[in-house]
């Protein structure tokens, strides 16, 4: 993967989106007292395969592959039912779109590319480090963050 070695300062190489499976998530829809009907079934497994950050449009599209008749409406409810209920983050990261992740993971943050939209996960402990010391300096305890990075390869020339 290209992008692995351009973010040389973080402390664990950064890696594409682990999936969430769609076992996992409907599992978690269980829990959470939702009914899995056959379109949020196949909402899911679309979410589980994913290896990115999918946009609503894009979940869409894949959804759509697999059941035609899927619209765009279900599955942008099934996101925010999916979110009320804890089981999805979602994440805007300056394009104008909402992207979806898995809500229960491990803490890590993103690296956007602007010139593609590709998100990189990564993680840092001495970032980690650092923004608690800012947080205790300033008198605070940090007990929650987000870190978004918005960057372009180093060798994309800058237009004057």
């Amino acid at each position: 993967m290209a992008q692995e070695g351009k973010a040389k300062t973080a402390d664990k190489a950064p890696a594409k989106a682990a999936p969430m499976t769609a076992e996992a998530i409907q599992q978690a829809c269980s829990a959470k007292g939702l009914r899995m009907t056959g379109q949020r079934r196949v909402i899911t497994k679309v979410l589980g395969e994913a290896h990115d950050h999918p946009d609503a449009e894009e979940l869409h599209r894949r959804a759509a592959a697999v059941d035609a008749r899927i619209s765009l409406s279900t599955v942008y409810r099934t996101m925010k039912l999916l979110e009320d209920r804890g089981i999805i983050a979602r994440h805007a990261f300056g394009d104008g779109r909402s992207r979806f992740e898995q809500a229960e993971r491990q803490h890590h943050d993103h690296l956007i590319n602007i010139k593609t939209g590709e998100v990189v996960e990564f993680q840092s402990e001495e970032i980690e480090r650092l923004q608690a010391e800012v947080a205790r300096r300033l008198g605070y305890r940090l007990v929650d963050h987000r870190l978004e990075l918005y960057a372009v390869p180093l060798d994309d020339k800058p237009t004057s």
